[in-house]
């Protein structure tokens, strides 16, 4: 399951990268870096009471069983250099070259975090993030860093109880996806294994005893089936290699966990493994099993035709055998297995007498692995944002569109698509292109027309119908699932609702500015006249729809631009008050309020708020209906400035018919209805009109009354009077 506990020596890595290293320069400058490595870190001590150079030691051992480059390993000896021995980026660079600086800098800002951390879940996504962001720059920075951590992991014992299960979880949220999505199959799984120990200690101690005392009669029992298959194949002259092994506890643990079975009902922890030489081979090997032995249903895999997104191709199949023998078969090429065991590690292992060009192999990389392609650009869109909530944005997509469920669909032409669960034509739209994302109209899945918003599923053939001056649609964000569509349509939504919030702001501050010059007495076109170069330039505008926009936006007032031009009210009240007279010929004794300084104007009282005399007034100048009375406290002209003019009223003004409106709330009673009208006949108060109305959630009653009065005396009265009828609870003047 996991590696033996024993140290290795220099030598043992040397003995590992000489196998494919052969350069002298290239083996002198690993050599060179385990010296500096071995003299920076003289003296230090790990938890274990370890000399350190032993965990470099460990992390280089890794590295060069992958196979990698010189470069890498090198880098894997010197990745704890800047961090804990005061040398710098610079000095590296100087004694090793810009390559290797740069990976151990890249490693060191990521080991970085764990030091400064804040201790509170907010902040682990912020610090994942940057985790992410640091490996996405080099393929050389994320296999090193998943082998510090491994080697870190095998030595967990030596950690506190909270550290051992603080650490245990990040790796499950960080590392362990990040290595299935590249292929490490062994060291996920060790990775996996570790985890569950200090995750699940109880789980994991069961599996183990269970794997101990059941396994060596399992396995005769996988030897047995493995010689009728090889008998089966023999006679073919198919190539083929046979082995078998059983799955990683952590295999078994998630098994039990997502399909709820105990340990003896998991029938397939041994999986038997066929390599042969081609993917013909594969199927006809395939073919030959299920025509001997039975498979179950819906436990077939085809994996070479449609691979994994880490590049992981095999045939899977579970069959049974006559003496229900119930065992997996995973059958594949050499080339496949070894991508399957390690992954993007296999694919660019280094060759000797190549040219090594990190950044034709980074390309390579997100070519062959799309996931990883959009890995790295949705990495780069958020370097250097350090907003919480979009630290937790991009986790959240890395897991649902990186690291989570996919599924697979094909073009017409048999590209592979991978998108996550439940994605729609629309995801698939923009996967394959911005453009035709933005102008999609239609659907065809396996040549059927589907509604935009249908869930695909693995094995669809998608075509999208597109319109050349089609647009996004805003409903789509409903159902959409993938972030690249996301953006997309959220990015053509705020530019089509910020032409159209100028459009809206144009037109309502031009409104705003026409009516107030309207009211100095002049129309539009005099308003337009008077707007030129030099108002623009002064409210630093560069047309009138500019300044429009301001005056929507409150950066400006109107009246701003009236003072400016040195238009004034007082200018033109007395004209328009003029020809009001001239139009209507007004008795000054039959108004009810008069306007302050003036003689004959027309006054008449708004309906909205019913002033009664006593009343706090304000007078409002109309277009060509005089002046509209107004209590102060209307809602109606709260926000009025240029247009009101003191009013008071007529002393000699007397009424007893002026209607005021009344709502009366009260605990629902009998003849509650009847006391009211009674207090009001014996007030001798005229009521026009009368509306109850019952309130079943709360038990309460509303009663409108609408009454004549004379001033506000008399109707703080009646207030009163009303107040004191057994269960009402309150009396409120309405506004309309």
């Amino acid at each position: 399951m996991s590696e033996e506990k024993k140290n290795h020596t220099f030598e043992d890595v040397r003995d590992l990268y000489s196998r494919y290293i052969h350069n002298p320069d290239d083996l002198a400058l690993i050599k060179r870096a385990y010296d500096f490595a071995e003299k920076a870190h003289e003296g230090q001590l790990r938890k274990s009471g370890d000399p350190y150079i032993l965990h470099l030691i460990e992390v280089a051992y890794i590295i060069a069983s992958l196979q990698a480059g010189p470069v890498t390993i090198a880098a894997a000896f010197l990745h704890d250099t800047i961090e804990d021995c005061n040398v710098t980026k610079e000095d590296l660079e100087k004694n090793f070259n810009k390559d290797i600086a740069e990976i151990v800098f890249c490693l060191t800002k990521i080991k970085a975090l764990s030091h400064n951390k804040r201790h509170d879940k907010d902040f682990a996504a912020e610090d994942h993030r940057k985790i992410f962001l640091g490996m996405a720059k080099d393929i050389r920075v994320i296999l090193i860093k998943l082998a510090d951590r491994m080697h870190n992991m095998r030595t967990l014992e030596f950690q506190t109880p909270e550290k051992k299960v603080k650490i245990s979880q990040e790796t499950m949220d960080v590392y362990v996806p990040i290595a299935d999505r590249l292929g490490l199959s062994t060291i996920k799984g060790e990775l996996e294994d570790l985890c569950l120990r200090w995750l699940h200690p109880v789980e994991y101690q069961q599996i183990m005893d269970y794997l101990n005392a059941n396994m060596a009669n399992r396995e005769q029992q996988i030897k047995k089936l493995a010689k009728k298959v090889a008998d089966l194949l023999i006679p073919t002259k198919i190539p083929f290699e046979i082995s078998s092994r059983v799955k990683h506890p952590s295999s078994i643990y998630h098994k039990m966990v997502e399909k709820d079975k105990k340990l003896d009902e998991i029938y397939d922890i041994i999986a038997m493994r066929i390599i042969t030489q081609t993917s013909l081979e594969c199927y006809e090997i395939l073919g030959l099993i299920h025509s001997e032995y039975t498979p179950l249903a819906n436990r077939f895999k085809d994996y070479i035709a449609v691979p994994k997104p880490n590049m992981y191709q095999s045939l899977h199949t579970t069959i049974i055998d006559r003496d229900s023998t119930v065992l997996e078969i995973q059958i594949r090429t050499k080339e496949m297995d070894e991508i399957a065991e390690g992954g993007v590690a296999a694919h660019w292992r280094y060759k000797e007498n190549e040219k090594y060009d990190p950044k034709k192999e980074q390309k390579e990389i997100m070519e062959k692995l799309h996931w990883f392609s959009e890995f790295v650009s949705l990495s780069s869109q958020n370097e250097g944002d350090e907003d919480d909530a979009h630290a937790k944005e991009y986790m959240e997509t890395l897991q649902h569109e990186i690291f989570g469920s996919n599924i697979y669909v094909f073009t017409p032409h048999g590209k592979v698509i991978e998108l996550p669960v439940d994605s729609t034509p629309v995801d698939f739209a923009y996967k394959v292109h911005s453009k035709v994302g933005d102008t999609a109209v239609g659907a065809l899945v396996n040549n059927t027309l589907v509604p935009l918003s249908t869930p695909l599923k693995t094995g669809d053939v998608v075509e999208i119908r597109t319109q050349d001056n089609s647009t996004p649609n805003e409903g789509w964000l409903k159902f959409v699932k993938t972030s690249q569509a996301k953006k997309h349509i959220q990015k053509f939504v705020m530019q089509k609702n910020s032409e159209f919030l100028r459009e809206t702001n144009i037109d309502k501050g031009k409104s705003s500015l026409v009516e107030l010059f309207r009211e100095y007495g002049m129309n539009e076109a005099q308003m337009v006249e008077k707007l030129n170069e030099d108002v623009f330039k002064h409210f630093e505008c560069t047309s009138a729809d500019d300044l429009f926009v301001k005056i929507a936006t409150t950066t400006l007032q109107p009246s701003d631009i009236t003072t400016y031009l040195g238009i004034r009210k007082e200018d033109y009240v007395e004209s328009i008050v003029k020809k009001q007279v001239k139009e209507k010929k007004i008795k000054l004794s039959s108004q009810a309020v008069l306007v302050k300084g003036q003689t004959n104007i027309l006054c008449t009282l708004a309906s909205c708020c019913t002033p009664i005399p006593g009343d706090d007034i304000i007078g409002y100048i109309t277009q060509g209906k005089g002046i509209k009375v107004h209590r102060k406290s209307c809602p109606n002209i709260k926000n009025e400035v240029t247009r009101l003019i003191d009013v008071d009223w007529n002393p000699n003004y007397s009424t007893n018919n002026v209607p005021v409106e009344l709502e009366l709330r009260a605990s629902d009673r009998d003849n509650l209805l009847i006391d009211v009208l009674n207090t009001l006949a014996q007030l001798k108060v005229t009521c026009q009109k009368i509306v109850s109305k019952l309130h079943k959630e709360n038990l309460t009653t509303s009663i409108d009354i609408t009454i004549n009065v004379s001033n506000v005396n008399e109707l703080n009265n009646i207030c009163n009077a009303l107040i004191n009828v057994t269960s009402v609870f309150s009396v409120e003047r309405l506004m309309h």
